[in-house]
């Protein structure tokens, strides 16, 4: 590589990429007292750009943006709910204490870029980068340099700043799973739930769950299938939602009335990806840059933030303490155990919520049964008499 020219600023840790992932361990390291920088082309305060991701998340997502110092900021701009409404083959299963937070995925960003310290934040795109045992040189477009100890790559999807390192994504499950977000045309008082979650109403399809939470005064869905978005079905879908929910969800109606759309649908196709020999000099990959996450499990918030919240906590404090950066202290980031366990759990439940989905073979058909059973005896252990008496004949919980 070319000489990068004269270094502008230094700084202990450069992030790049200003999304929840970087935006969260950016600004806990800047909290610690750590000199780091946090690089993103659309750097600038307020709203990220629009992108459909992320729209939900639970307590313990929440635990963890309070352990990095955001809950406040992320509690400030959604809309929380106390209660979910479980539907299960088209009958309601039950109600479940739930507290989640909603909100749209470039809100959250803004929030957490508005909660960052002053300065924080440097607007600019990093064009080229040189790595190193002790040093790492960044070379942002408009011709500034930057050298940090540290650089950590949270870019999500990009793929070209992970090329110019050497590394490869490697597919895991192309298009494993497809969401598509939408807001629902009666407004949040309408529905007769705080939120629902309604699962697919038979195996052996494409289909996963329906979820209806609020934004606001807005009932948002999200819908997630394991579909290819080039097939007929997903133009059907787009032509006409309404009518292809009741297609697919017959029994639908019974608890959503009023199943009108609002508005163009998002369509984000899923690939499960992971990359491959991340153990370089200097350089740390984390979120999606390193792997990718179904949604439908609702494991990907977590495990960004459990990357961002063990390199603030453990790894990064260790790394400063003593001379250079070299790949050896590198790879301890990846042999965390409490990460490994983190990805290694997304990845098992994104692969098993599809397999329940969409296999009809016997092992997929006792696993089910399994649920099913051990659902049941949940509820009675739980809800007692309450539960008994709920599973008079048509409304026994089942599911997945």
């Amino acid at each position: 590589m070319t000489a990068m020219g004269s270094v502008v600023d230094r700084y202990d840790v450069a992030v790049v990429g200003a999304g929840l992932a970087g935006s969260c361990l950016a600004g806990a390291l800047a909290r610690a007292g750590t000199r780091v920088t946090l690089i993103d082309a659309q750097a600038e305060r307020g709203e990220a750009r629009r992108d459909f991701r992320a729209e939900k998340f639970g307590a313990d997502q929440m635990a963890l943006f309070e352990g990095l110092g955001f809950g406040a900021a992320l509690a400030a701009c959604t809309t929380a709910t106390e209660e979910v409404a479980v539907v299960r083959y088209g009958r309601l299963a039950y109600r479940e204490a739930a507290r989640e937070w909603g909100a749209h995925y470039p809100v959250l960003v803004g929030a957490a870029r508005a909660a960052l310290p002053d300065g924080l934040l440097t607007p600019g795109r990093v064009a080229d980068f040189e790595l190193g045992p002790d040093r790492q040189i960044l070379a942002l477009s408009d011709g500034r340099r930057i050298e940090a100890r540290l650089v950590v790559l949270a870019t999500g999807l990009g793929h070209a700043l992970l090329a110019k390192a050497g590394i490869a994504k490697r597919a895991l499950s192309p298009r494993h799973s497809l969401a598509v977000g939408f807001d629902m045309a009666a407004p949040r008082a309408a529905f007769p739930f705080p939120a629902m979650t309604y699962f697919a109403e038979g195996f052996g399809g494409r289909d996963a769950y329906l979820t209806l939470f609020p934004i606001g005064e807005v009932m948002r869905a999200n819908l997630f299938c394991y579909r290819d978005p080039g097939e007929p079905w997903v133009a059907a879908l787009r032509r006409d939602p309404e009518a292809t929910l009741r297609a697919m969800m017959p029994h639908l109606a019974r608890h959503c009335p009023d199943l009108s759309v609002s508005g163009p649908l998002e369509v984000r196709p899923i690939d499960l990806a992971r990359a491959d020999g991340v153990e370089r000099d200097g350089l740390v990959l984390i979120g999606d840059a390193f792997q990718t996450a179904c949604p439908i499990p609702g494991t990907g918030i977590g495990k960004l933030l459990t990357d961002a919240d063990r390199l603030a906590r453990v790894h990064v404090p260790a790394w400063l303490a003593t001379p250079g950066m070299g790949r050896e202290k590198i790879a301890a980031f990846y042999a965390d155990p409490v990460k490994q366990a983190c990805d290694a759990r997304s990845l098992r439940a994104s692969v098993y919520a599809r397999g329940l989905a969409v296999e009809t073979g016997t092992l997929w058909r006792a696993r089910r049964l399994r649920n099913r059973v051990a659902r049941t005896a949940i509820r009675l252990v739980k809800d007692g008499p309450r539960a008994a008496a709920a599973l008079a004949p048509g409304l026994l919980p089942i599911g997945l």
